[in-house]
């Protein structure tokens, strides 16, 4: 039986070195390539050097996970906190530290539940923050001039966008180009969202009343780029009104909580920022016959109720008429009684005259005058009375009257001042209307004013250029049309300079050697 301590003596002697590599070369002989399923761990983002550390980890077991600086920027899917990814690479040690690591060479999703489940988190998180907040979402304006819309530039969806508006409601559109699918994606669309928002009012581009972000339909992998944080927060920042159109219907990307208004597909998202055209001219041209009738029938339904009421006022005539024919009744009486009286007093007289002696006549002329003075003071008093009483009887009709007109003339007057309230609301109703159509008419000719300075060759004398004609005012297209010493005028953007077209330079050698004769200079020397 050989001694133990003998066997142990006989071992080679290994230093620490030599036994950690020796461990090292074994396990990386062994697990060349090993593909770890597990939860990230640890992750605190790249190291300054650039490289990243983390752990894997299960129920049972933690391992070490290392990314170089390298592999980290050619990786497809990013490393999170609580992530469950596949992790393929090469499984080596740490001689440092007596440990086993796997070096990462790339990263993918456990399934779609990781992807669900990190879409959830990211969605927690972003929702604490407020992004999702409807206090922060802004209205689409009614008929937006310019549409800016972000998506690749030559898949099927920015033709179906082009199309739809053309249906509805033509407008211009910029069209921001990026990859909607693959590493860069994320990034290039959020640029965009905050490069059309980073547009002046009023620069060479037009800023875009609207924002579409669209990509047709896809894997839930395909549809992350539009579900990460960069993009999510660029839709929350931006100032303009932002309509999500990624994918179909079912597919739900963060993006669309943080933008204004979620559009199920890319055509319906065209729909919400525009019009139809042909509607609205309708409703244009069936408001605008209405406010042309309204006051023409307005007017001839009150003169129609200014006739009605008219027909039902009594007039002076009316009222007076009975009065009037009593008194002529009573004027027609008294003469003939007056005469009747007159004639049976002389009688009276003649009689008496008989009987009397010329002195008794006398006296009984003075009290027959006396009478006759008492008698025409009654019949004086009782004219005036009469008349006194024809002339009480005629106010009170007078009264009336009054009464009746004033009564009618306040009913009259609550009517006009009815009338007035909605002639009021009418007017106020039209000035609206003129105002509205004004401004559009107004937008309408900026846009024509705006085009036309676009198109205007002045814009181009603006950035350095100058425009030459000839002594007749015509425009120059050639040196060759130009002979020397002509006369030329250069306008600039600030004025115009006449010259005077001057010698050739030095022309190049042609065939054979002869020289070119030389263009010259517009400048006298």
């Amino acid at each position: 039986m050989s001694d133990p301590y003998e066997t142990r003596a006989n071992a080679p002697e290994w230093s620490v070195t030599e036994l950690s590599f020796a461990l090292r070369r074994t396990v990386e002989d062994a697990y060349g390539h090993v593909r770890v399923r597990g939860e990230i761990s640890g992750y605190r983002g790249p190291h300054s050097s650039g490289h990243a550390y983390f752990s894997l980890k299960d129920e049972g077991a933690k391992l070490d996970a290392i990314i170089w600086k390298g592999t980290f920027a050619r990786l497809r899917l990013r490393p999170e906190e609580g992530l469950e990814v596949v992790a393929t690479g090469k499984l080596t040690t740490y001689p440092g530290k007596s440990g086993y690591q796997i070096v990462i060479e790339s990263l993918e999703f456990a399934g779609a539940g990781a992807i669900m489940a990190m879409l959830d988190e990211r969605k927690r998180r972003l929702a604490a923050e407020g992004l999702f907040d409807p206090a922060r979402k802004s209205l689409l304006p009614y008929l937006p001039n310019v549409i800016g819309v972000v998506t690749s530039p030559t898949g099927a969806v920015i033709r179906d966008i082009l199309h739809r508006l053309s249906d509805r409601f033509p407008r211009q559109v910029l069209v921001w180009p990026v990859r909607v699918q693959g590493e860069t994606s994320a990034a290039e669309v959020a640029q965009a969202i905050r490069g059309f928002n980073a547009l002046p009012e009023n620069g060479p581009i037009p800023r875009p009343d609207v924002l579409i972000v669209a990509r047709g339909g896809g894997s839930l992998e395909d549809l992350l780029g539009f579900s990460d944080e960069a993009v999510v927060r660029a839709a929350a920042e931006s100032m303009i009104p932002l309509v999500s159109a990624v994918g179909h219907e079912t597919d739900v990307t963060l993006i669309d909580f943080a933008s204004d208004v979620r559009a199920p597909t890319p055509t319906a998202a065209a729909e919400m920022v525009v019009p139809v055209r042909a509607d609205l001219l309708a409703a244009v041209d069936g408001l605008g016959d209405r406010l042309a009738i309204a006051p023409l029938r307005l007017l001839e339904r009150r003169r129609g109720d200014f006739r009605a009421l008219a027909r039902h006022l009594p007039s002076a005539d009316t009222l007076l008429a009975t009065p009037r024919q009593r008194l002529d009744a009573a004027s027609d009486r008294l003469p003939r009684a007056l005469r009747a009286n007159a004639v049976a007093h002389r009688m009276q007289y003649e009689a008496a005259r008989a009987r009397l002696s010329p002195a008794a006549l006398r006296v009984r002329l003075e009290r027959l005058a006396e009478r006759a003075q008492g008698l025409g003071t009654r019949l004086t008093g009782g004219l005036t009375a009469l008349v006194q009483r024809r002339g009480d009887r005629l106010a009170v009709f007078s009264d009336r009257l009054r009464t009746a007109q004033a009564t009618n003339l306040r009913a009259q007057q609550a009517q006009i001042a009815l009338r007035r309230e909605r002639l009021a609301t009418l007017d106020a109703r039209l000035g609206r209307a003129m105002a509205g159509d004004l401004k559009a008419r107004g937008q309408r000719l900026g846009a024509v004013d705006q085009l036309m300075r676009a198109l205007s060759y002045k814009g181009v004398l603006a950035r350095g250029f100058a425009l030459v004609r000839d002594a007749e005012g015509q425009a120059v297209h050639a040196a060759a049309t130009v002979a020397s010493g002509a006369r030329l005028e250069l306008e600039f953007a600030d004025g115009r300079v006449g010259v005077v077209a001057g010698g050739a330079p030095a022309a190049k050698p042609g065939r054979g050697g002869t020289p070119k004769p030389s263009q010259g200079t517009l400048f006298d020397s």
